[in-house]
């Protein structure tokens, strides 16, 4: 049987930090995705020049959002900088299987080897592995292969993961988002740079 198809659309935003942000508050005032959609649309929170541009952007982000639990939400909106960077991180893995996987089998065992460069080449040898098994990766354009690098290393730059010069950063991360992260999914935890024992120490 073939694996489930991985979803792409990542290339629509980077991080969106701040949109993130402010789409997680407006949806613990609402309480409703479509909503928040027509809101920061209304707003132009996303501050694009075209609506077709803010729609595919909003619901991007919102989609992202929706995967997250509303405790997750809650700290999205309200913790600290460096917790906020971590839960998007999150959301976004969740939402793409495939920056899931990549966080976990080449970000995260790099970190684990202390071998903290990351490397385009790292992300073309996953991308290829992958390929060869997913037709909807190996019809993809050079062009768009380019562009989901580029985006990939981006979001790991905005969240903290990777340093400007592309080395793996070590996640700092506070009991609050490990016990609220782990208390719906404590394998989620792996797509940080971590190790197995500090994963404990956060849960306990």
């Amino acid at each position: 049987m073939p694996e489930t198809a991985y979803n792409m659309s990542f290339t629509a935003a980077a991080l969106r930090f701040q949109e993130s942000v402010a789409c997680a508050a407006i949806f613990l005032s609402v309480g409703e995705w479509q909503s928040v959609k027509q809101l920061a649309r209304r707003d132009n929170l996303i501050q694009s020049r075209t609506d077709s541009s803010s729609k595919r952007v909003s619901s991007e982000i919102c989609q992202r959002l929706e995967e997250l639990h509303p405790d997750e939400l809650k700290l999205l909106a309200e913790g600290t900088v460096q917790e906020q960077q971590q839960i998007l991180w999150l959301a976004i893995c969740r939402r793409h299987r495939f920056l899931h996987e990549f966080a976990v089998a080449v970000v995260r065992e790099k970190y684990l080897q202390l071998n903290l460069d990351l490397y385009p080449e790292d992300y073309d040898a996953f991308f290829n592995a992958k390929a060869q098994w997913h037709d909807e990766l190996d019809r993809l354009a050079e062009t768009t292969r380019m562009k989901l690098r580029q985006v990939t290393f981006k979001m790991l730059r905005e969240a903290d993961i990777l340093t400007k010069t592309n080395s793996i950063n070590p996640t700092m991360m506070t009991p609050r988002v490990a016990r609220t992260v782990g208390s719906h999914s404590p394998d989620d935890l792996r797509i940080f740079p971590l190790f197995d024992r500090d994963i404990r120490e956060l849960l306990q």
